[in-house]
């Protein structure tokens, strides 16, 4: 088993900066790909930012540019928001998938945190 740990979401005004942190314990691996996802109310739950086991990243369109995703050894992850808009207003989870290939499906998905809310106003 996997166990993630979300936090520093909070309320911030459009343009502010906001890091978010995921801790991650118990049963994880160097080759595990981690990831960002986020849902805001009403809307479906959309992939982030995805940082392979390889360590190569990837973003969503929408958040490329402003937003960077990192790891450490222990698998734990980062995201680094600059730029915060009002449409990033949403509950911010993050996932674990040790599968072989890296995906920014959330199904595949094997584990996941409880989130951290993040709302930016105008």
């Amino acid at each position: 088993q996997v166990q993630l740990v979300e936090s520093g979401g909070r309320l911030v005004r459009a343009g502010d900066s906001l890091r978010l942190s995921c801790a991650a314990s118990g049963r994880t691996h160097s080759t595990d790909h981690m990831a960002w996802f986020r849902q805001a109310p009403g809307k479906e739950r959309e992939f982030v930012a995805g940082i392979r086991g390889t360590g190569g990243t990837l973003y969503s369109e929408s958040v490329n540019g402003r937003f960077w995703i990192a790891r450490d050894p222990d698998n734990s992850i980062y995201l680094q928001m600059n730029n915060l808009k009002p449409e990033d207003t949403a509950g911010y989870y993050c996932a674990a998938d040790q599968g072989a290939v890296f995906t920014t499906d959330g199904r595949r998905y094997d584990y996941w945190g409880q989130g951290t809310q993040v709302t930016v106003s105008s």
